[in-house]
């Protein structure tokens, strides 16, 4: 019977990627009541925080970015359930760290903005980067765990394909 070291680890893996997602997860809710009820922005609508970012409330009724202008709020959050399923199965099945990471970013994110649909018929956005006349999307903690998970994993894969070519 084969051991392989990093078979040993594989549930550790899971259990980070399950606590990154509780902790995407916590965070974004928890900055979302604050923006909400305690800040008011919906009534103050924008904050200076710094030169370049403002605390800008935006209920966003669509997908990323504006996209689709939010037709099918209930095949939003039926996809995005779907796709935290299948994240799920990736992640128990994840065998490196920066998978098992991705899946829980993404994983948070994407259930975050699914509560938001289903409290508020929309997405809670507040983040609102600028320089200039130069000014980002507002978007919120769940949008950033969701593009940084997936940033993680295209590195994964990159690192893997090197090791491949290298190893």
């Amino acid at each position: 019977m084969r051991t392989d070291r990093a078979d040993h680890f594989v549930p550790r893996w899971r259990l980070i990627g399950l606590a990154t997602a509780l902790i995407v997860l916590f965070v974004d809710q928890m900055s979302k009541e604050w923006i909400l009820y305690w800040l008011d922005l919906p009534l103050r609508r924008t904050v200076s925080v710094m030169p370049c970012l403002n605390f800008t409330m935006v209920w966003n009724h669509a997908v990323t970015f504006g996209m689709f202008g939010g037709h099918g709020r209930w095949l939003f959050i039926v996809t995005s359930l779907l796709a935290v399923l299948g994240l799920l199965v990736v992640l128990v099945r994840a065998r490196r760290r920066l998978v098992s990471l991705a899946c829980g970013g993404i994983i948070g994110g994407a259930i975050g903005n699914v509560i938001d649909r289903l409290r508020y018929g929309a997405v809670v956005d507040f983040l609102h980067f600028h320089v200039g006349d130069w000014s980002w999307y507002v978007f919120n903690i769940a949008d950033s765990a969701i593009v940084c998970g997936v940033g993680l994993w295209l590195l994964d894969s990159f690192l893997v394909e090197r090791r491949g070519r290298h190893g």
